[in-house]
């Protein structure tokens, strides 16, 4: 298990879902941890809970890394702290459900702006230090869906295609400096996330849903061990897999299929 006594993890997204799990995960491993999101309450509970069981410190940070340049405010925020990061969490993101031409353009600028430009700045800013000191690692949270087009997700889907490229290419090109990035790509998970997407479970994805917590520590320990990317659970990996043997316009009718409510 690795040894994180005195290193700092910042967890990004960490008001629920995955930042929760990446977030205690992390203080059992004895990391001292800064938690950034929009809503302050549910990370300021999970601060009290994990100094207390785990006697690490947590600096909660209540930001909206949707807005441009979040990524170089909080950057300089820690600066100001003389915390330096050494495992970044690039966990904030979400998704949004239904026909593409349906939604606002707007709120899927605006996911676009969270998934990728903001996740892409974080990465740079925190991965120049590692750098610099010769060490680090972090993890980018991307999406099964990343691995094919997926009508009702198309936006979404094409974010998280970007962060998997963007984090294997990182992958390759840091490991010489001592820094290790992998890439988790879950498929559908216990949390918030159909909540937000504005999609009600399909019996397709009740059927192949994995708890997030053990979803999260197969990321923790891809990036520990420098693995470019993972995807969780058989049922997933199966279906990568099938999709190498499949037309690229059958794998997107079956998605449409699959996902549609």
């Amino acid at each position: 298990m690795q040894d994180l006594n005195n290193k700092w993890a910042l967890v990004t997204g960490a008001s629920s879902g995955f930042g929760i799990d990446f977030a205690t995960l992390l203080a059992e491993r004895g990391a001292n941890l800064v938690l950034a999101a929009r809503r302050t309450e549910p990370m300021e509970a999970l601060a009290s809970q994990l100094r207390q069981q785990h006697q690490v410190e947590v600096v909660v940070i209540g930001i909206d890394l949707a807005l441009p340049a979040a990524g170089l405010q909080l950057k300089a925020q820690l600066d100001a702290r003389q915390i330096a990061i050494d495992v970044l969490i690039n966990n904030a993101g979400y998704g949004l459900y239904g026909e593409f031409v349906d939604q606002p353009v707007a709120a899927t600028l605006n996911m676009l702006q969270l998934n990728i430009m903001s996740l892409t700045e974080l990465t740079h800013v925190f991965a120049q230090d590692m750098v610099r000191r010769g060490a680090g690692h972090i993890l980018l949270v991307a999406s099964i869906v990343g691995y094919q087009a997926t009508p009702t997700y198309a936006a979404y889907s094409a974010s998280k295609a970007y962060v998997l490229l963007f984090g294997e290419a990182l992958n390759a090109e840091l490991a010489p400096h001592g820094v290790k990035v992998s890439v988790l790509s879950p498929g559908i998970t216990a949390t918030s996330f159909l909540a937000v997407s504005g999609q009600r479970a399909t019996p397709y994805q009740q059927l192949v849903m994995m708890q997030s917590r053990p979803v999260a520590a197969i990321g923790l320990k891809a990036m520990f061990a420098g693995k470019p990317s993972v995807v969780p659970g058989i049922a997933n990996q199966l279906t990568i897999f099938g999709n190498r043997l499949m037309p690229r316009k059958a794998q997107s009718q079956i998605a449409y299929r699959l996902m549609k409510n």
